[in-house]
């Protein structure tokens, strides 16, 4: 069955029957893939000339939302509270034509420090289908770029193509993992460090790929229905061993606040504020905390250092 036919008849399927055979498939896999996910011990290679992370901090770690719905976008301004209260901050990427924008909360996030990013365009499962319809909608997606000031692209349902991205005006994109054979479109990029992806037809340009290195949220909590953070900490602390970006999206929409009955697809999200605590507990003094913008920055410099050099 095609992704695009999927989405098609996707909306005749009632939710809880999607969620209920997805979640009998994935707990098939789970035994199957288990020398591969969580951890493919390949991906610690680290690549040739990878500059040293900023400050001699061991590895990065960096924090991502995807805001699926206007119900996400409504929890937001709880989750970064949340965050903030912790140290941390995150980048919150919002699909431009699903729902309403609230642009005050845009504001008040940049103003706290956090990071707007742009998902897709309307998370309809079609951007990457063709290359006609995905030329077809960079321009619409520029433009949200460019009028959010925003610096990343995160496409919904982790669909990719690396190439095609050049068409849109970004200095990083994160649609791609290490890996996670659960994923549609599984083809991991096998590395927990960040790489430059160039433009073939413009030399010296391209942009960042920071690809996620820890489950996403959706899986773990309610495909697999994972109970603590337990398969987070233990991923966070490989990729802390060999030095790599720890970089994880959840979703406010799947995370529940204690303010109503859980969900169908809900997870408390003291299992999220669990996992903060461990990370900086753990490692605060280790790890480089950024923004994907500045992961991005860095990189690209530390590449032009080493080009001029």
């Amino acid at each position: 069955m095609s992704f695009s036919f999927f989405y098609k008849i996707k909306r005749f399927i009632p939710r809880s029957i999607q969620i209920g055979l997805r979640r009998i498939r994935a707990k098939q896999k789970v035994a199957s893939y288990s020398d591969v996910w969580p951890i493919l011990e390949s991906a610690n290679n680290r690549p040739a000339g990878f500059p040293d992370w900023p400050d001699g901090k061991k590895f990065a770690f960096v924090l991502m939302h995807d805001v699926e719905h206007a119900a996400g976008q409504a929890k937001v301004a709880k989750l970064s509270a949340l965050e903030k209260e912790r140290g941390f901050r995150s980048s919150f990427n919002f699909v431009p034509e699903r729902y309403k924008q609230d642009y005050d909360l845009h504001k008040a996030l940049k103003a706290d420090g956090f990071e707007i990013g742009v998902h897709g365009l309307n998370h309809d499962g079609t951007l990457f289908s063709s290359k006609d319809i995905f030329k077809g909608r960079a321009p619409k997606i520029n433009q949200y770029l460019k009028d959010w000031d925003a610096d990343g692209f995160c496409s919904p349902s982790s669909f990719h193509n690396l190439s095609w991205m050049h068409d849109l005006d970004i200095n990083y994109e994160s649609s791609t993992f290490d890996t996670d054979p659960f994923e549609p479109q599984s083809d991991g990029v096998e590395t927990i460090y960040p790489f430059w992806v160039e433009n073939p037809d413009d030399k010296g340009k391209g942009f960042v790929e920071l690809p996620y290195t820890l489950p996403q949220d959706h899986l773990l909590y309610i495909i697999l229905q994972e109970k603590s953070p337990d398969i987070w900490k233990r991923k966070l602390d490989w990729i802390a061993e060999n030095g790599g970006m720890a970089l994880v999206i959840t979703h406010p929409d799947y995370m529940n606040f204690g303010q109503s009955p859980m969900a169908l697809e809900e997870y408390p999200v003291e299992i999220y504020s669990d996992f903060l605590d461990y990370a900086r507990k753990t490692y605060g003094d280790d790890y480089w905390h950024a923004n994907p913008c500045e992961v991005a920055e860095f990189l690209k410099n530390s590449i032009q250092d080493l080009v001029h050099a």
